[in-house]
């Protein structure tokens, strides 16, 4: 079944979940987040890492191992990071792994580093920031495998997840199969305008309140 979905929605772009999100009044959009590696869509499902400011304690393991090490083709590893963008919460090394384990890409709420290295890797990364500082004794992993939240959006372990050019949007596993049906029914409807728009029609006929009223009348719509 998941990986039915996971296919369904490799076939969408974020803009269209997104409005089927809207249409059932959800927030799944990570604001502020960019790709700042390569530019390979990402769609999976979420492994989830909660950061943390170090307490003086030495961490016996480096943040966000464990989860590349369980993680594999499918998953996309996602990092709260608290919007801090003064550290970095991934690097280089991890990035290996992950490619290594096939891991579909990484989000992080925050600044990750060694971003020549993950464009050389192809692996795509969407973060607030790019800097040089390492979290190494400043920044250490809380927990894993565990709820966050990424950009004021609840983020569950397997809840999916799509990023591409528009942005990250996650959808709650819970009712994943239905807002990828809905999204499917709005990028069904807007392939018909568009090709009404290159056989010639007018942009206020192809564009007028039907268009405004799609989050409306696509609910349940299965044409």
């Amino acid at each position: 079944m998941s990986e039915t979905l996971i296919n369904r929605l490799a076939d969408l772009d974020s803009c269209a979940v997104s409005d089927a999100l809207d249409q059932l009044h959800l927030k799944g959009v990570a604001i502020g987040l960019q790709n700042v590696s390569h530019s390979k869509r990402i769609v999976g499902k979420a492994v989830t890492v909660q950061l943390g400011l170090a307490d003086g304690t030495l961490s016996k393991r480096h943040l966000c191992t464990e989860a590349v090490d369980a993680s594999g083709a499918g998953d996309v590893i996602v990092i709260a990071h608290e919007n801090r963008k003064n550290i970095a919460g991934w690097g280089g090394i991890l990035s290996q792994g992950a490619v290594m384990n096939g891991i579909e890409g990484v989000i992080i709420d925050g600044a990750c580093r060694d971003v020549d290295e993950s464009r050389e890797l192809k692996l795509p990364i969407y973060a607030k920031a790019a800097i040089p500082i390492t979290a190494r004794g400043r920044i250490v992993q809380k927990y894993w495998n565990e709820p966050i939240t990424v950009c004021g959006i609840h983020v569950e372990p397997g809840d999916y997840v799509i990023a591409d050019a528009s942005g990250v949007v996650f959808i709650p596993k819970s009712i994943a199969d239905r807002v990828i049906q809905l999204a499917e029914n709005i990028v069904r409807k807007e392939k018909i305008m568009a090709e009404l728009v290159q056989q010639g029609y007018k942009m206020v006929e192809v564009m007028g309140a039907s268009y405004e009223e799609i989050l409306v009348n696509t609910e349940g719509d299965n044409d």
